[in-house]
């Protein structure tokens, strides 16, 4: 089975500046990783984001936003990363 995960967070920083210089190495790492049904974006506000994808285990998940250039800067306050199920089981 398929594991849609759905990783959320907030922003701590208040500092734009310094997003700003790291979004190009988030965006790699994301792009890089070729995974399967991914999207994600921002939230329009910009105290966070959202990102979706397919892996074949949680762990799989967990690597991809651990190593994610936000969370690494300590940019990301908090993070939810949740198995989602669009449209039901």
């Amino acid at each position: 089975m398929r594991w849609r995960a759905l990783p959320i967070s907030n922003f701590m920083t208040p500092d734009p500046v310094r997003v700003r210089s790291v979004a190009p190495q988030h965006t790699e790492h994301w792009h890089s990783l070729n995974l399967n049904g991914y999207a994600g974006g921002p939230f329009a506000d910009r105290t966070g984001g959202l990102i979706t994808f397919l892996v074949d285990r949680p762990d799989q998940a967990e690597e991809a936003v651990t190593n994610d250039p936000f969370v690494r800067e300590g940019f990301v306050e908090r993070s939810w990363l949740k198995q989602w199920e669009p449209g039901g089981p």
